[in-house]
């Protein structure tokens, strides 16, 4: 007869008091920051300032951006009560995927290319489009670090 260890019920924090205790004001603060980032795309819809979207209009991509941050905070807010489908994780892990491939161009060409590397500007103009590349695909690794973080925690909670 084979026996597993397992830890006592008191010290897993799997779906604990503790847990929920924990990930509350976490994913409060989480879910705020990306309301935050969902706001700032806003900026992204003139067109002097972001001259370079990546689906050719500045205001789908704005709006793509503004969704794509809003839903990722309030999946943050959803996970302080119940799971959260796994569709959304493939949905979500795939967009930031599509997302770094589409702007990791530019940040190859702003960290290997003649000019030195920026993440700064006076503007997001079509002269230097690589300074809002590079913010992109950080921007996308920044949210897949959240989605990740929002399944392993979808993952200790209870069916």
């Amino acid at each position: 007869m084979e026996s597993t260890l397992t830890l006592p019920w008191y010290l897993s924090i799997s779906n604990s008091p503790l847990m929920k205790f924990l990930f509350f004001p976490i994913n409060l603060i989480l879910a705020g920051l990306f309301f935050v980032f969902a706001w700032f795309q806003r900026n992204d819809i003139d067109p002097e300032i972001y001259s370079n979207p990546s689906f050719g209009n500045p205001t789908f991509d704005s709006a793509l951006w503004f969704l794509f941050y809003a839903v990722i905070g309030l999946v943050f807010l959803l996970l302080i009560k119940k799971r959260v489908p796994v569709w959304y994780f493939i949905l979500a892990v795939i967009a930031c995927l599509t997302e770094m491939y589409l702007s990791g161009p530019g940040l190859w060409e702003n960290i290997f290319g003649e000019k030195s590397f920026t993440m700064t500007g006076e503007s997001m103009s079509g002269t230097d489009p690589r300074v809002e590349l590079t913010r992109e695909f950080f921007g996308a690794v920044i949210a897949l670090a959240g989605v990740t973080f929002q399944w392993s925690q979808n993952k200790k909670l209870s069916v």
